[in-house]
């Protein structure tokens, strides 16, 4: 009896050890894949990005950079989810995305400063005040940074400043309906503008006033809205839009600026270079005599599969772009699904129900070579 009791002792330690055992793996498995799906994988793919280098004309078979350089990074298109259209999930989800991967970039890349394209919320139309402050309070924490790196919004309201010869403009405000906030806008524009031309000028006239003229090189546009342009038609790449929506006209003051106030702004600011949004897909485009506009496509992946930012350096005179892209929402979502077909087998294999791929495989070696 006594040797009994001891052997069924002796099978339960045994099946509660394979079940702990069983317990620990599948424990680790699932810590692992969490861990890189949702943390490592952000290192692992925006390590391999780079600053591009902005050089001068070779002198001598050599190029050298003369001007500092500042690096700054450009993305677009956040939308933030609401109280109003944003399931807790999605929202959750989403936010956990971006604040992770804009995080990393800022740890890896070391940008000095930062330029959100506007849409940062999806729901600004409708927010309460409280809902609104809310939206700001996680917009502030997932999009935290060190004093020393300056993070520059376009947003909804009128903001129209310069940082190293950017010009940040709210083209929401550009309507061209003299609305209140439109006429301030285009005031502002053209002061922008006189003084622009005055630092152009080699003899400085009257005009210019006694004030410290700006140094003397064409500004970067940044606004949310694109540029006037027919459609996406002639835009290609990876990121752009589908292919059958590319050739679907945009309408002037929904999908893109007017020609109006298109023409305005190449003309008041003469701009080296034009960086827009909304559109949530890339564009590559030329307007007028060769300026040239990138379209950034959105950063967050409830808008896209493979979001992305832009990487610049600029000087005064010169400019380099480089495109980082973040994880493919497939890519993560195949390593969850093969690690949950991996814990399937598992879980079969301890109980019995299907050989253990190890077993299996060593007797077809040995059939193999039998053979």
């Amino acid at each position: 009896m006594a040797t009994i009791r001891l052997w069924f002792g002796r099978q339960n330690f045994c099946l509660l050890k394979k079940r702990s055992f069983l317990l620990l793996k599948l424990t680790a498995v699932v810590f692992a894949v969490l861990l890189f799906c949702e943390f490592l994988i952000y290192y692992v793919v925006i390590f391999r990005c780079n600053w591009p280098e902005v050089k001068t004309p070779a002198y001598d078979g050599k190029q050298e950079t003369l001007d500092p350089v500042l690096k700054a990074m450009f993305l677009a298109d956040t939308h933030l989810l609401g109280e109003v259209r944003g399931h807790w999930l999605d929202k959750l989800r989403r936010e956990w995305q971006m604040e992770r991967a804009f995080q990393t970039a800022l740890w890896l890349l070391q940008p000095e400063v930062i330029f959100i394209l506007g849409d940062i919320f999806d729901e600004g139309k409708w927010s309460s005040s409280q809902a609104w402050a809310d939206d700001v309070k996680r917009f502030q924490k997932m999009f935290r940074h060190p004093q020393h790196v300056q993070l520059k919004v376009v947003a909804g309201n009128h903001d129209i400043g310069f940082h190293y010869h950017f010009v940040m403009v709210n083209s929401v405000a550009l309507e061209g309906d003299s609305c209140n906030i439109c006429s301030e806008a285009e005031a502002e524009l053209i002061e922008i503008s006189h003084k622009l031309n005055c630092s152009r000028e080699e003899h400085r006239s009257s005009r210019c006033g006694d004030g410290p003229p700006l140094p003397a090189s064409a500004p970067v546009l940044v606004q949310h809205f694109p540029l006037y342009r027919r459609s996406d038609a002639n835009c290609s790449g990876e990121d752009a839009a589908p292919a059958d929506e590319r050739d679907i006209p945009f309408k002037e003051r929904y999908d893109v600026l007017s020609r109006e106030a298109s023409q305005k702004l190449l003309w008041w600011l003469r701009p080296r270079l034009v960086l827009s949004g909304h559109t949530h897909s890339a564009c590559e485009v030329l307007h007028g005599a060769g300026t040239p506009e990138l379209s950034v496509p959105s950063f967050s992946w409830r808008n896209r599969n493979n979001p992305s930012f832009i990487m610049g350096s600029m000087t005064p005179t010169e400019y380099a772009l480089a495109k980082c892209y973040l994880p493919f929402e497939h890519t993560v979502l195949t390593v969850y699904c093969g690690a949950a077909g991996f814990l399937v087998v598992l879980i079969l294999v301890h109980l019995g129900l299907l050989g253990s791929p190890f077993v299996l495989g060593w007797k077809l070696l040995r059939k193999f070579k039998t053979t």
